[in-house]
């Protein structure tokens, strides 16, 4: 098993940026696939983004294009989701997930094996 976990929640009015980071122990963030779920109260689990680390591919779920950003720092092998300009509907607890099969990364929870605990995002009006 590797060991994932992440950390930067917190609470944050609307209009406010967090930084969420991932690591990944055991293995470098550059051999993985690495993605960011979130799942918001009372909703199910959703994919936000994922990058692998090792060619930089990303996806982002449509509705936090041009607000969020996934990306990796291999010198820091972690792997950091950059929230901005966020709103209520963002609040949810946010986890890290990893996957070492190449390629880009899938939007489906059940293709990480490798999940953090969560953090929890609270996005206040």
């Amino acid at each position: 098993q590797v060991q994932v976990s992440e950390s930067g929640g917190g609470m944050v009015q609307v209009g406010g940026s967090l930084r969420l980071s991932c690591g990944a122990s055991g293995r470098t963030v550059n051999s993985l696939v690495i993605a960011w779920f979130r799942q918001p109260p009372g909703k199910a689990r959703e994919f936000v983004g994922g990058i692998n680390g090792g060619d930089g591919v990303t996806k982002l779920r449509d509705s936090v294009k041009g607000r969020f950003s996934i990306s990796a720092d291999n010198a820091k092998d972690t792997v950091f989701l950059e929230m901005s300009r966020l709103q209520p509907e963002d609040t949810a607890v946010y986890y890290c997930a990893a996957d070492a099969r190449p390629g880009g990364p899938s939007l489906y929870h059940w293709s990480y094996p490798w999940w953090g605990q969560g953090t929890q995002v609270t996005v206040s009006s």
